[in-house]
């Protein structure tokens, strides 16, 4: 692999540049949205070069001018869920082994975030190390609003944000730009995009100097408008459940907080409960390979059901924005139903890490 040219046709770019792996999202025209074969060839590489003495620290990035990572695959997930679901359980098990793989890798990882980074571009830049936001850079966990939830490690990285950040940014979907991503530790440094290609080419050259070479290139994100609203976030959404929250939010005499309001109003109400008990949970776990067994659970299950595909027919294909969940109130998501979302799969089905 060392020394190769990545062959350009291939979703994901990968090559040894003197001690450097570079892994180079390349699939532009969707955003670079993961596949199943993309986290396979990401999973190869980076077990690879576990035992590669050349290699000291492993760069990703994408190619193009537009975004890290949207996401996965969404289409192809809810193509899956509405027959038999077994290509969408694929891409979730092997995607969820290359999220655990990074969380765990014992080399030096960096992402360079320029641009949209949401869902499955989460999972691969919020385990590395360095973490790099640009002018361009949008955070987001949007998967309420397709009746998905925030996965990719989500139930273990946003429980163990402070005041509660993480749980607003799960229910509400929100995006954040690079001062906020900087705020709440999302992203470690900011570099203006300008500078990237001269960043990227510094810390091939002299790997182990990368914290220098961040600092070095450091700018200035400016104020994070986040901050303003880091109490409100603390108080209204401390509550011990959805219910508890939306009363609060209901009880505030804020414009910020009627806006969360509306915002939650248009979520899955299924959702909004699955990805609450998937954070409270997460936030208890010791390890965070039994977090993704977890969200494997709840991933085969939810593909599958109406929020999911009804969520997505109305954002990505027929694009009204008015999707009819199902249950409609957040009432009616009973606890039964949540248990059969998180409940244990059979033996032989369970998500498991790389041996």
């Amino acid at each position: 692999m060392s020394g190769a040219v990545p062959n350009s046709e291939s979703e994901v770019l990968i090559r040894v540049e003197g001690a450097v792996g570079r892994i180079t999202l390349n699939r532009p025209q969707a955003l670079h949205a993961l596949t199943t074969n993309m986290c396979r060839i990401m999973i190869e590489a980076l077990v690879t070069w576990i035992d590669n003495p050349i290699v000291k620290l492993v760069l990703i990035d994408h190619a193009g001018e537009r975004g890290f990572c949207a996401g996965g695959d969404i289409r192809m997930l809810a193509e899956s869920g509405a027959s038999d679901g077994r290509l969408a359980r694929e891409f979730f098990f092997t995607e969820y082994r290359l999220n655990a793989l990074l969380h765990d890798y014992p080399k030096t990882l960096v992402a360079i975030m320029d641009g949209v980074t949401m869902g499955g571009g989460v999972g691969i830049s919020r385990p590395c190390r360095f973490r790099v936001a640009t002018e361009r850079t949008t955070f987001a966990m949007p998967e309420t609003g397709i009746g998905l939830f925030p996965d990719v490690g989500g139930g273990w990285y946003l429980p163990r944000m402070s005041d509660r950040v993480g749980l607003w940014l799960a229910l509400t979907g929100a995006r954040i730009k690079a001062a906020d991503c900087q705020l709440t530790c999302l992203a470690t440094d900011y570099v203006e995009s300008a500078q990237i290609p001269a960043l990227k080419a510094a810390i091939i050259a002299e790997p182990s100097a990368i914290e220098t070479l961040l600092t070095e290139f450091e700018c200035d994100a400016g104020r994070p408008s986040l901050a303003a609203h880091q109490d409100e976030i603390a108080r209204l959404f401390g509550g011990e459940s959805v219910e508890e929250i939306v009363a609060a939010l209901e009880a505030a005499d804020s414009d910020w907080a009627r806006e969360q309001l509306l915002i939650l109003k248009t979520k899955s109400p299924q959702t909004l409960k699955v990805a609450f008990r998937q954070l409270r949970l997460g936030g208890s776990m010791r390890n965070f390979a039994d977090n993704m067994a977890m969200e494997y659970r709840i991933g085969a299950r939810v593909v599958q059901r109406h929020d999911f595909l009804e969520g997505v027919r109305a954002v990505i294909i027929d694009k009204d924005n008015a999707p009819r969940w199902n249950p409609p109130k957040l009432e009616e998501v009973t606890d039964e139903m949540l248990d059969s979302i998180f409940a244990p799969l059979p033996s032989t089905e369970e998500w498991t890490p790389l041996p």
